[in-house]
Formats: C-alpha cells, structure tokens, sequence
C-alpha cells in the first residue's frame, strides 16, 4: 500500500469523510480560544458523527485530555497533532498477518448480501493469481439466487477456477467437493463464499459449523483464515454486522469495500479499535485492482491529509 498510486486512490476515496469529518475538527481547532468542556464536548460530537463510534471516541479523548495535561497545551490549535496521534493509536492493533498467502490455505469470506462480498473474492482471487498462486474458488452461497453465476463470472475475470452446486443445494457439499477438488490439484488458496443471511442467527452458524467441520476433517493441514466483508458506506451497521459475525464464526480479518463512496470512513477507526480484529483489506474503487493491504498509519495520514502537504 505504499506505492504512490495507490495512496492517491486512497487520498480520492476517502474525499467525502475528509470534506466532512475533518474540516468540521479544524473549525474546532481554529474557533475555539481555550481548552475547556465545551470544546472538547464539540469535538466528542464531531468524531461520533465521523463515525467513529462512541467507545473509540471515548478512548481517544481520555487520551488526548492526558497528553494535553502532561504537555501542559493551552491552545486548541495545538491539539490536532495530539488528536490525529491518539486515533493512530486506537487502531494500532499490531502487524496485520497474511500468513495465508504463504501457505496451503483455506479462506472463509463472511458477510451479509450486497456488502461486495463475491467481488472481494473475485479481487482477492486475482491478487493472489497475480503472486502465481493456484487459486479454487468454491460458490458455496447456493441460497441467493444468481450468485454462483456472479462468482463465475469474477472466476473467469481472475483465470481461477470454480467449483459450485444447484441453486438450492447443501453449502457443505460444494466445500467438500471444492477441498477435494483443492487438493487433487495442488492449489495454494481455496476461497469459499458463504450465505450472507444474518436475520437467522441459528441457521447461520449451523451452517458455518458444518463448512468448517469439512474443512478440519478433510483437510486439516491448511492454514485457515476467515474475512468477513462489510460495506464501510453503512457506517455503524457495518460494525454492528462485524460483532454479529464473530459471535457466530472467528473472524480473523475484515475487508472494507465501498470507501470511495462514503463520508463514513472513520468507521475502519471505530471496527479495529472495537473490535481488535485486524481490517486486513480495504475497496476503494470498482476496478479489479481496488482491493489493497490496508495500513493503518497511511489510512489516518489520508484521512488527515491538507492541501499544504
């Protein structure tokens, strides 16, 4: 994510959250004449309305009003730097791992229909094909009518191949045809799809039981990874959708897509302080390439960024 061009995207993604979020702070910072309640109180309402939620706004103040008292500040002004530090450190929850792209894996993508799920697959696919992994994508959301049909399609935009069931049938068959389909043919990652519904609980992680008993039985030596894909344009729910998923299955990275489209962007803030789970991927675009390693120093440097640097 370092490369210049990608930082760009990023940069334009993240416009709306910037024109929002961050030009409503600097009125603080500029406006306001003395530290006090009320400005803190102005800007606890700004970081809840960027989304940020109200534990991670929470946190980042008590932590701002520490420093501000340790380094005895007395001009608002002076505070932005502290802020934009102690975001940084709300999301610093250690180096995001990939071991899976280094080893035999077996990568379960969760997550609610029309979040961008099966294009994350197809993006993730084709990233993976381009370090000359050999890559099986299993369709196993056999509920939604047409999405196996979706899934091909991205199968055949990332020269992958696909293994899928009837409309309607066992979710658990098509993974345990896609393992051993994964195995007689040597590949490196196997990708499955899930079923996005949520609004049945007990189904769901009936299903995501039976998925990963397979996988344990019938191939127990992969390295296992689960993402679960929220849609950063619909703010808290996102992180809502994010807490529902790891009651039911260990989630073990998010993916964010949809960045570009939002004035929600604080919310990758909210899920990984939150949460402690690693947002691993970020969407910033539509194009086969816009799904990149998320990091989140460059995220807040993007998010904060002026025209005068």
């Amino acid at each position: 994510m370092a490369e210049g061009g990608f930082f760009k995207r990023l940069l334009a993604g993240l416009t709306k959250t910037r024109d929002n979020f961050v030009k409503n702070m600097d009125y603080i910072f500029r406006g306001f004449t003395n530290i006090d309640d009320e400005f803190y109180e102005e800007l606890e309402e700004i970081l809840i309305m960027g989304d940020i939620g109200v534990t991670t706004t929470e946190n980042i103040l008590e932590d701002l009003k520490r420093k501000v008292k340790e380094q005895k500040i007395k001009e608002p002004a002076e505070c932005k730097e502290l802020l934009i530090e102690s975001i940084r450190q709300q999301m610093d929850i250690g180096e995001a791992a990939y071991e899976f792209e280094n080893r035999t894996s077996v990568v379960l993508v969760v997550g609610v229909n029309g979040v961008g799920k099966t294009t994350t697959i197809g993006k993730l696919a084709a990233k993976l094909r381009a370090q000359n992994k050999k890559v099986l994508l299993a369709a196993a959301d056999t509920f939604r009518a047409a999405a196996g049909q979706q899934l091909k399609e991205w199968a055949n935009r990332s020269q992958v191949d696909m293994i899928g069931g009837q409309e309607g049938s066992d979710p658990a068959s098509v993974v345990y045809d896609a393992v051993s389909a994964a195995k007689a043919r040597g590949c490196d990652v196997l990708l499955i799809d899930t079923a996005g519904r949520l609004h049945n609980k007990k189904n769901l992680m009936e299903e995501l039981r039976k998925i990963n008993n397979i996988v344990d039985r019938e191939f127990p030596e992969a390295y296992r990874e689960t993402l679960v894909v929220l849609d950063g344009t619909t703010g808290q729910n996102a992180l809502n959708q994010a807490k529902e998923f790891s009651e039911v299955t260990d989630l073990s990275g998010i993916v964010l897509t949809k960045l570009d489209g939002t004035a929600k962007g604080g919310i990758a803030v909210a899920i990984q302080a939150e949460l402690g789970i690693p947002v691993k991927y970020i969407g910033v675009g539509e194009s086969i390439e816009d799904l990149e390693k998320f990091n989140a120093e460059e995220f807040v440097n993007a998010l904060f960024y002026t025209e005068e640097q």
